[in-house]
């Protein structure tokens, strides 16, 4: 089969079994870019040229299905100062929804994921990324899964009182008392675990607490690239007794070992321009382009992300995989994902590799899915035996830094 033959075939599958992506954070750079104003985003339109990776046009030649939208605010964002960015985040999609009634629909749950898909229309979940969101409150969580926040990622770049991050020096061990009380009390209004960005310990803790199953929105493997963003072969398999799915990012620096060095000197670079180093701003991307005319970046392509997904679909099993690209949460894209538009090409990529049609539907759609589908059922048991939970951190971690 050639490889025009493949597209056509890629694009034919996603088109019955479209793409639920994991992660996408164009709501933050609507954000940074111009504030919420959508009249300057009108995302109906190819966005390119602002610098954007999303917009309909492309979902549509990418064959998205479903997309969790991540609600992301900065971890120096603390407190109350971060529950109400998260709530202008949470605004910010549902101004989406409302402003492209043909072509977005609000999902809740599972159902209407597959409504939007009958009727045509791209299904929008939304995911807070960091605990910081909830500012240590259950209440406040419950609140966001009321406004329909269908996941909390546990942690981000920064530890919290909580919970480990991957990219922080451990505290608390894992999860601490009140960190476990988080994930109980997400199983119980339903609202998905994920545990991209956490560390290993944190992974682990909440895969022993969890009575349902957990999630990495943007996560691959680390066995083949050794950056602590990835998920640890152990953990990849224990997601099968558990039901869970770990969707693979497509981050150049996660994914390609020979990026991770040169990743490192470009954030010092940023750093030392005083940009944050996740920063996507024009200013920001000018002081990247520089960097890269003296340092040439290493590409990843299609390929790369494929190989994780081999390797994920080995340990975990092809009903424990899915796709979380990051679009518009990272400065770099492999070279054939170069936005949300290039999903046809991993999966011709994975056809060439002799993927059948049958794994690379649970890949897209079908996984992510029954993920959502089974965390709902959870909540529903769990909701009927026991009562909202009123417990706080200082109770249960007894003020102490560890939780011990």
């Amino acid at each position: 089969m050639s490889a025009v033959d493949e597209l056509i075939r890629a694009r034919e599958l996603l088109a019955a079994h479209p793409v639920v992506d994991g992660h996408n954070d164009l709501p933050w750079a609507l954000r940074q870019q111009v504030r919420y104003d959508l009249d300057q985003r009108d995302i109906a339109t190819d966005q390119s040229a602002a610098g954007l990776h999303t917009d309909l046009p492309r979902m549509r030649a990418g064959g998205v299905g479903a997309q969790f939208w991540s609600v992301y605010v900065r971890t120096d964002m603390a407190g109350d100062e971060a529950v109400s960015a998260t709530l202008e985040q949470i605004d910010v999609v549902r101004q989406l929804v409302d402003r492209y009634p043909g072509e977005l629909r609000l999902a809740l749950t599972a159902d209407d994921m597959e409504a939007a898909r009958a009727e045509g229309r791209i299904a929008s979940l939304m995911g807070a990324e960091g605990g910081h969101s909830i500012n240590c409150s259950l209440a406040t969580l419950r609140a966001l899964h009321r406004l329909g926040v269908r996941y909390m990622t546990l942690t981000h770049n920064d530890n919290i009182p909580w919970a480990d991050s991957a990219t922080d020096e451990p505290e608390a061990g894992g999860l601490t008392r009140f960190g476990e009380e988080v994930v109980r009390e997400m199983n119980r209004v339903g609202m998905l675990v994920d545990l991209s960005h956490v560390s290993p310990g944190t992974m682990r803790d909440a895969l022993r607490v969890s009575e349902a199953p957990v999630i990495f929105s943007h996560s691959s493997a680390r066995a083949v690239c050794d950056h602590p963003r990835n998920v640890p072969d152990d953990v990849l398999g224990a997601l099968a007794a558990n039901g869970g799915v770990a969707m693979a990012t497509f981050v150049p620096k996660f994914i390609l070992p020979e990026a991770v060095a040169w990743t490192r000197a470009a954030d010092e670079n940023m750093r030392a321009h005083g940009l944050h180093h996740l920063d996507t701003t024009a200013e920001a991307m000018a002081v990247h382009r520089a960097f890269e005319a003296e340092h040439p970046r290493p590409v990843a392509t299609a390929a790369t992300v494929a190989d994780h997904l081999d390797h994920m679909r080995e340990v975990a099993g092809v009903d424990h995989i899915g796709i979380g690209g990051d679009f518009d949460g990272t400065a770099f894209t492999p070279a054939d994902l170069a936005d949300v538009s290039g999903y046809p090409n991993l999966i011709a990529e994975l056809l060439r590799r002799g993927w059948s049609e049958a794994d690379l539907a649970k890949l897209t759609w079908q996984n992510a899915t029954r993920v959502l589908r089974d965390a709902e059922a959870v909540a529903r048991e769990v909701s009927a035996k026991r009562g909202p939970s009123n417990a706080t951190i200082d109770q249960l971690d007894q003020s102490s830094p560890s939780g011990v």
